[in-house]
């Protein structure tokens, strides 16, 4: 086991999900959103991979985020891109996997980490093993490596972007309470739930979730050598094994255990 010191910060679930774009799946969102309450990160473990056969195996697994709540179970960005470089640096590491499982998470830090995974191609081979799903940040960062496999019963896709807004209005007039806010700023309380989503509130969120769903398209579109149109075309849809394959979205449908054979024997 390699591993390597990390510093983090803490997040409460409203500020790290709510009110924000998030490329992530829908019933991920959903169980997210039923959640309340602020909720402190458990501490992270330092960043480390798996060394076997000269293979340095990193998870991508549950949400994604920087500063994983501890409700998620899920993998930081920062802790993934600092295993990644350890291994790249190791000398005893001959070739890296993402073990990947994961419905996706936020916007901020997963196109960044895409696009150094993305730039290491070469210095050794990077391959993106599916143990299910990689969908939405996650399929994005799994699409940077050199090849992936997805299991038969396995899925990818969901590239989109998506904000959620909740407005509490009618629920806090019906119980008798009243907010008023003092600001100074017209648009300074935009994505306030205590009140309706105005109209130019909703138009400025629907701007940034456009930028980033084409941010997310050029990505794809790069990483795997698709036409932007054809990304585009999926809609955010998600697809088995053999279908991911047939568009494009994964290499090849394979087994996990099976997958990582096949890269030990490329390495003998």
């Amino acid at each position: 086991m390699r591993t390597a010191g990390l510093t983090m910060t803490h997040h409460t679930s409203r500020s790290q999900f709510f009110q924000k774009p998030l490329a992530m799946y829908r019933p991920a969102i959903e169980r997210l959103a039923s959640l309340d309450g602020a909720i402190r990160n458990a501490d992270l473990a330092p960043p480390a991979y798996g060394l076997v056969n000269g293979i340095a195996i990193i998870p991508i697994q549950g949400v994604l985020a920087r500063g994983v709540p501890c409700f998620c179970d899920g993998t930081d960005y920062d802790w993934i891109r600092a295993g990644f470089d350890c291994a790249l640096a190791d000398p005893e590491v001959k070739a890296i996997v993402f073990d990947v499982d994961s419905p996706g998470g936020t916007v901020e830090g997963c196109f960044d980490l895409a696009d150094h995974i993305f730039n290491s191609r070469g210095i050794k081979p990077i391959w993106s093993i599916l143990g299910e799903s990689a969908y939405s940040a996650a399929y994005a960062l799994a699409s940077a490596a050199d090849k992936m496999t997805v299991p038969r019963t396995g899925g990818a896709g969901s590239i989109g972007i998506v904000a959620c807004h909740v407005d509490i209005s009618k629920a806090l007039k019906a119980a008798g309470v009243k907010v008023t806010y003092i600001q100074f700023g017209e648009r300074k309380t935009d994505a306030a739930e205590e009140k309706p989503l105005s109209d130019a509130a909703s138009a400025s969120f629907q701007a940034d979730v456009n930028e980033l769903g084409k941010l997310f398209v050029a990505t794809v579109e790069r990483n795997r050598a698709m036409s932007a149109s054809k990304v585009r075309s999926t809609e955010a849809a998600t697809f088995l094994g053999s279908d991911a394959v047939a568009l494009g979205l994964c290499d090849v449908a394979m087994a996990p255990n099976v997958a990582f054979q096949a890269l030990s024997k490329i390495l003998r």
